[in-house]
């Protein structure tokens, strides 16, 4: 019972029900849009259901024996390896197979090389600085004519990642680790009378990677700022 009272207690769900008591009682088409953005983008029952969508960009793959393999940087220093990038490459130890390649595009070589070597066995693996963001590793890893078998990133970043490789013709799997945002939200016997604040955040990422692309999209053919900014050698 605790359970299933208490969320509708908690202050996003007292803003719900405050908003249909407000559409009951002015009867506004405004209110009434407004509660039905709230409520849509807040419920788990939705929100499970785009994040089911998304999961298609987010495949994991069995690596064949000597698969070449790019992980994407995920920030750092040069002493601290962040969460992202130890989830990367932990996900990578566990796929790849003896006798593979690793490429990692990071500006912080040592903590990447020394994790991913303390976690996998018989991997050669080498790094160089792609840039600050994405489009410019992309590009890096162009203007070095590298074409990976498989691109490891976070699974928020997968569907961007996937338009990139079609963008520069590789044929890269893009395997993605998980994160908290992303998986599914349980939805008990409220779900459908409720809203969740993590859902709110969901959305959030991914309006940020579909507005990233679409920002490279129209910028690309008049501007650099995707380029890296260094040329490879």
């Amino acid at each position: 019972m605790k359970d299933i009272l208490e969320p509708f207690m908690f202050p996003h769900n007292l803003m719900l029900f405050g908003l249909l008591l407000a559409c009951i009682v002015y009867r506004k088409k405004g209110l009434w849009l407004l509660l039905a953005f709230y409520y849509l983008a807040g419920n788990s029952f939705v929100a499970n259901q785009v994040r089911h969508w998304y999961a298609g960009h987010t495949s994991s793959y069995s690596m064949a024996a000597n698969s070449s393999v790019v992980v994407l940087g995920c920030g750092g220093s040069q002493t601290a390896l962040p969460a992202c990038a130890k989830s990367r490459l932990q996900q990578l130890a566990q796929l790849l197979p003896d006798g593979g390649s690793v490429m990692m595009t990071t500006q912080y070589c040592k903590p990447y090389i020394d994790y991913l070597i303390s976690v996998a066995n018989n991997v050669a693996v080498d790094c160089f600085y792609g840039g600050d963001n994405t489009y410019k590793e992309f590009n890096s890893l162009a203007a070095r004519q590298l074409k990976p078998d498989y691109i490891v990133t976070s699974d928020f970043h997968a569907w961007r990642v996937k338009q990139l490789t079609r963008h520069h013709g590789f044929n890269s799997q893009v395997v993605a680790t998980s994160s908290q945002t992303f998986r599914q939200v349980n939805c008990g016997l409220n779900c459908l009378l409720t809203v969740n604040l993590t859902n709110f955040d969901f959305y959030s990422k991914l309006t940020a990677e579909f507005a990233s692309y679409a920002v490279f999209v129209v910028t690309r053919s008049w501007t650099d700022w995707y380029q890296p900014a260094e040329p490879a050698n």
